[in-house]
């Protein structure tokens, strides 16, 4: 059941026929099905080298069809790709990777200076600062919590930022 030589895909004319023949209608197809983001012209390229690589093993009535199938699914592994490229581009970066490790030992440095300078603020002004800077409370409802007047609430906040200041003066 050999095919006759001028049936045969193989042969560059009869190759060159069916590419003339459908090659734009492959390229609207796939642009019309997935637009150019993806470029469709490879993707028919790529279809007919596939085409030819296969020359052998395909009949020439089955070509287009052939063409069609592999290009469609070259389009949606590439928009299968895309779709993992963009999930992985969302994903938080470890940025502790991307700094140099005199950045790290200085940051570890500020943590420490500014954790002694929290602890040597007398108590009353950790606790109106950190309720006020950590916990996000306005004056009014800090003096509520701890039963004194809102001047007094802003002493305290104003003392412990002057006492940070001294204590951390060399960041």
């Amino acid at each position: 059941m050999n095919q006759p030589l001028q049936d045969h895909i193989c042969n560059e004319q009869l190759f060159e026929r069916l590419y003339k023949k459908h090659s734009k209608n492959l390229h609207d197809f796939l642009y019309y099905k997935f637009g150019d983001r993806l470029n469709p012209r490879d993707k028919v390229q790529d279809a007919f080298i596939k085409l030819w690589q296969n020359c052998g093993k395909i009949a020439p009535d089955k070509a287009k069809s052939f063409l069609f199938t592999t290009a469609n699914n070259l389009m949606l592994n590439a928009a299968a790709h895309q779709k993992v490229v963009l999930k992985f581009e969302k994903l938080p970066q470890k940025t502790a990777t991307n700094q140099s490790p005199e950045f790290i030992l200085q940051e570890k440095e500020y943590h420490k200076k500014l954790q002694n300078a929290l602890a040597n603020l007398t108590e009353a002004q950790r606790v109106a600062f950190l309720m006020n800077r950590v916990e996000g409370k306005r004056f009014k409802e800090i003096a509520a919590i701890l039963d004194i007047s809102t001047k007094a609430v802003e002493k305290r906040i104003y003392g412990a930022l002057k006492k940070l200041r001294e204590d951390i003066e060399g960041l």
